[in-house]
């Protein structure tokens, strides 16, 4: 979740104190890097799930304020848009409890949101992209009341000079202009949360790097966007699109842009947040009264505001995480490839994956971004993005083969090996790992079933686009309730 800010305008002086502040809290993170001051020895793994609003019709709603005000609990924060809502779902270990008891801590919060939300006209759905959303939802007016949103629309802005050029070539074509970022707020993420010790933080993201593209191909839900049938996973050239800074002239230099999956495989979670200070400009520059220096020296432990501030404005895929909790500094990989949705069981399917096959990854002898170039690796991700399950992925050893077969053939037996390893038990594991496998044996997931629904609605009902998308989202909502694994839905 981003820190709220005030609204105000930034001076010169502003942005050169945020960057000395910026350089201190560096020097200080190498620091406390060199003395392990970390908590590792209880790694916990956490979950932020972004929603989109809608009415009784599947159109957006644009209550974000009054529904946070009746569900009235802090796990739950407002999001870019007025139409959306995030979730933290507290941190626990990965094997805590029974063995359904995150999903149905989930599930409670979820209903219990729902049963609010509909108090005051609104409807949770868990979506990459709502199919119903129309360009103009998502104008200025749109923009969430945090002040956050609004100041980083006008830096953004600012900085680029110009509108925003958004443009998608898919299965259909997709090219417009926008004035705010609002159109970011199309994208609906769920986001895995994974604590790690200092000396171990490169290779778990590492791991998470070289495999973001087989993620996305499995999960891929996203196959509209403003009434268009797009790509796959939509999401992922809409975000890399709708936050960047650098008009053409920019991008043709080499500047790196904000939404980034970055270009080099890393030795320290150092290499991260030196490279965002080293290239990135600061977007919001607040100090904080903290001298992190003071702080350390002391015997405390210092928040590093500016660094972590920064860092929540370059958007990696798999972005680092320094936190301070109950006085206790922390390190995390937050893995943010993976749309919202379809249902719980999904994401639960999707969650077991990622973690099994981390841990699995960073175990091997021979990693596999030894043997794999991360050029490789970036690629996958846009194949995956935008032919989701069908798409064509490298892997070392293999060559370029389907996302199915790599997945059934290699890395599911590594998934499993990997939870193993992570003390869950096989009563736990094959259920979960069991829909990754369905998905791959029937070739469907959440965006072929959108895409798939929505034809059969306008082709042969032959409803009007708009009316085909709407019928499609409240059957999807619907069978979200259900729980059931997309894989499982059928076309009627």
């Amino acid at each position: 979740m981003g820190r709220d800010v005030p609204a105000l305008v930034f001076t010169r002086d502003d942005r050169r104190q945020f960057r000395n502040k910026m350089h201190t809290c560096l020097d200080v993170f190498a620091r406390m890097l060199r003395e392990s001051r970390f908590d590792f020895e209880r790694p916990q793994v956490g979950l932020e799930i972004e929603l989109n609003l809608v009415d009784d019709d599947a159109e957006p709603a644009m209550r974000g304020s009054d529904v946070l005000e009746a569900i009235a609990d802090p796990s739950w924060s407002s999001e870019l848009g007025r139409f959306n809502l995030e979730i933290d779902i507290g941190p626990r270990p990965l094997v805590a409890g029974r063995p359904d008891s995150w999903e149905q801590e989930i599930r409670d919060a979820l209903n219990h949101a729902e049963v609010q939300a509909s108090a005051v006209g609104a409807h949770l759905l868990m979506i990459g992209i709502l199919p119903t959303l129309e360009l103009k939802d998502v104008g200025l007016a749109a923009l969430s009341e945090n002040p956050r949103y609004h100041l980083l629309n006008e830096q953004i802005f600012s900085a680029r000079g110009e509108d925003l050029l958004i443009s998608i070539d898919g299965v259909e074509r997709l090219r417009t202009y926008a004035d705010t970022i609002t159109p970011e707020a199309a994208c609906t993420s769920t986001q895995f949360h994974l604590q790690v010790a200092p000396h171990d933080f490169a290779e778990h993201w590492n791991a998470a790097q070289a495999i973001a593209g087989v993620q996305v191909a499995l999960a891929a839900n996203s196959p509209f966007l403003f009434a268009k049938e797009l790509w796959r996973e939509t999401r992922i050239p809409l975000f890399e699109q709708a936050t960047d800074t650098r008009p053409d002239e920019i991008k043709v230099q080499g500047v790196r842009p904000r939404v980034w999956f970055g270009e080099r495989w890393i030795t320290s979670v150092f290499d991260l947040f030196e490279e965002n200070v080293r290239y990135f400009p600061p977007l919001l520059p607040l100090c904080e009264e903290e001298d992190p220096l003071e702080t350390l020296e002391s015997g405390g432990i210092p928040g590093l505001a500016e660094l972590t501030l920064h860092n929540g404005t370059v958007y990696r895929w798999n972005r680092p995480v320094y936190a301070v909790v109950d006085g206790v500094p922390h390190l995390r990989v937050e893995n943010r490839v993976l749309p919202a949705g379809p249902t719980v069981a999904d994401v639960l399917a999707n969650g077991a994956f990622y973690y099994g096959l981390v841990r699995a990854l960073v175990d091997e002898d021979r990693p596999v971004w030894t043997r794999m170039s991360f050029s490789a690796a970036e690629e996958n991700l846009h194949a995956a993005a935008r032919h989701g399950i069908d798409a064509q992925l490298y892997w070392p050893g293999m060559g370029e083969v389907p996302a199915t077969e790599l997945v059934l053939r290699r890395l599911l037996p590594l998934a499993d090996r990997g939870l193993e390893r992570l003390g869950m038990d096989a009563a736990r594991r094959e259920p979960l790992l069991g829909v990754i496998e369905q998905r791959c044996v029937s070739g469907r997931n959440g965006a072929v079933w959108q895409s798939e629904m929505f034809h059969h609605i306008h082709d042969i009902d032959h409803a009007d686009r708009h009316q085909a998308l709407r019928r499609m989202t409240q059957q999807y909502i619907e069978y979200m309730h259900m729980n059931a694994p997309a894989h499982t839905w059928p076309v009627e």
